[in-house]
């Protein structure tokens, strides 16, 4: 008798689980619809959903299994900012959210009433629906496949753009996209909903990666920003960076530049930290201790033990309880999660070279849940505290319980028909044809860690400025310029500075210009226009209609 395998096993129950998208991608190697959307992410999940509400044929390519990005990755404790200005099929996801929660069922660890009224049942004052902003990461990814099969959406899965040739251009137009796999896809109007704008890229459309000189559009926040300490992700005591404290000759520690890390406002290539958001517990019967990794070394979390000598203590402050005793936990501290200074080639990097990314911080953040839990010159307090904690055993089930999507917090970003800056969002200038609103600070996580003048290491890049209310996202902030290509929407790498981008970059946001973006892809289809000739109050008239907040 032959074998079946785990692979096996595996195909049989996406076939059972997505039987349309499995079949149809067996059955012809070339697919057509109205709308090409490329990425798995919250955005594209949610512009699919739109597309099919207007009435046209969608597939959504995704080169993730998994649908929802971040927001079914561990990613939780949802960054919300002002709740009223999320609207329309956004403000939809997060009242399945709160649906799902409202059921017995939900609550397999933890009695309702234990965890209380956290983030649950807000409602607007227009009578928007129940929402609830907090939830586990299988709730999330269970919604989006439930949008999946409510509207018959077609998710060609495990498919990964051909970066060399596979995106065909025509007097400005995308025809086609191919897959490594050699499927072809054909669509009058495209959306690049990735994290790092693979399709955006591969299409010719201008883009950055880095920070700008805050003079390039007359910022603040933008560019190098040493000597700015906004929240408590630095070293607040002197710590010597070398490998023998105050030793100039023992070498540098692991993850700290010997470069200077430039002047106050200049502009560089480095982007912000990534982390993954861990779902962990300290729930006994769903816990499973943090894995030690096979090339674990104490000597890369030197500084935690140096900097938890001093006396602080707030390690636990981004634990962040989510339902059933789960967290979803974040970086917090002068050396945390956030794997600072090693990820500056991931946008741009090959397909293999993101998966050498995506480990080695992989093991890295294992590494530091590790040392915590065991090294010796951790304080006992907090040891013995982390011991209580693990990964949950019923969450990432099939990834050894460890989140399936890496922190992306910033990648390419279009330089699009407008740019929004902090200007926009501190409403310094007004924002030209809005189609959505944000509202989260202006948030950028560490960018490099770099040896003072003074001999001691210290962190850089770590913003949170306050945007004093809600502000308009520009159109203009979701297409190219027209003479790079007139059919393509980005809804995730969208045209924006730095620091805007760091409140633009939040999963309610996302799936807010995942919507926008498909209803002016359907009056562009209509209306036989490029994306950038869309009559504004048009698509002003149409999202209005759809519960999206334009203004406040």
């Amino acid at each position: 008798m032959k074998k079946i395998t785990h692979v096996s096993v595996l195909f049989l129950t996406l076939l059972l689980t997505f039987p349309n998208s499995i079949i149809s991608q067996n059955k012809d190697s070339h697919s057509t619809a109205d709308i090409i959307i490329y990425g798995g992410t919250s955005a594209a999940i949610i512009a699919a959903v739109e597309a099919k509400i207007s009435g046209k044929s969608v597939i959504v390519v995704s080169p993730d299994i998994h649908l929802g990005g971040l927001t079914s990755g561990g990613l939780g404790w949802t960054d919300t900012g002002d709740k009223s200005v999320i609207g329309g099929l956004s403000r939809d996801f997060y009242h399945r959210v709160y649906m799902h929660y409202n059921t017995k069922e939900a609550w397999n660890w933890q009695p309702k009433e234990a965890y209380g009224n956290k983030g649950q049942g807000t409602r607007a004052m227009d009578g928007q629906s129940r929402t609830m902003w907090i939830f586990e990461p299988h709730v999330a990814e269970l919604i989006f496949e439930d949008f999946v099969k409510e509207y018959d959406i077609q998710v060609d899965r495990d498919e990964w753009l051909n970066r060399e040739n596979g995106v065909e251009v025509e007097d400005g137009k995308i025809i086609s996209i191919t897959t490594l796999s050699g499927k072809t896809y054909s669509g009058k109007v495209f959306l690049d909903a990735t994290y790092e704008g693979d399709l955006m890229a591969t299409a010719g459309v201008s883009y950055h990666v880095g920070r700008e000189a805050g003079s390039v559009y007359d910022e603040e926040w933008n560019g190098v920003q040493t000597g700015v300490l906004h929240h408590k992700h630095w070293f607040l005591s002197d710590i010597s960076p070398y490998v023998v404290a105050g030793d100039v000759t023992s070498g540098v520690l692991p993850r700290i530049s010997k470069v200077s890390p430039g002047n106050k406002h200049d502009g560089d290539d480095k982007i912000q930290a990534y982390c993954f958001r861990t779902c962990m517990t300290n729930h006994e019967a769903n816990r499973t201790p943090f894995p030690k990794p096979e090339n674990y070394d104490p000597l890369q979390y030197e500084l935690l033990a140096r900097s938890l000598a001093t006396g602080r203590d707030d390690f636990f402050e981004k634990f962040d309880g989510i339902p059933n005793y789960k967290t979803d936990t974040n970086n917090h501290g002068p050396l945390s999660s956030d794997n600072i200074g090693m990820n500056y080639d991931y946008p741009e990097a090959s397909y293999d070279r993101r998966k050498e990314i995506i480990k080695e911080h992989e093991d890295y953040q294992k590494g530091f849940y590790w040392f915590v839990a065991n090294d010796p010159r951790i304080p006992k307090d907090i040891q013995m505290e982390m011991q209580k904690w693990g990964l949950a055993k019923d969450e990432f089930t099939d990834n050894g319980n460890w989140p399936h999507q890496i922190y992306v917090r910033e990648a390419r970003r279009m330089i699009g028909q407008f740019i929004m800056t902090e200007n926009e969002l501190l409403k310094k200038r007004p924002t030209p044809n809005p189609v959505g609103m944000g509202s989260y600070t202006m948030d950028s996580h560490n960018t490099q860690r770099y040896i003072k003048a003074d001999g001691f290491v210290q962190n850089e890049g770590d913003i949170g400025v306050n945007t004093k209310g809600p502000y308009a996202i520009s159109y203009g902030a979701l297409v190219p310029k027209k003479e790079e290509c007139t059919n393509l929407l980005v809804p995730v790498c969208v045209s924006s500075s730095h620091i805007a981008f760091g409140s633009m970059r939040m999963e309610p946001v996302f799936m807010i210009l995942g919507q926008s973006s498909a209803v002016a892809a359907v009056l562009a289809i209509d209306n036989n226009v490029a994306v950038q000739d869309v009559d504004y109050e048009m698509l002003k008239n149409a999202l209005a209609e759809k519960g999206q907040v334009l203004k406040k």
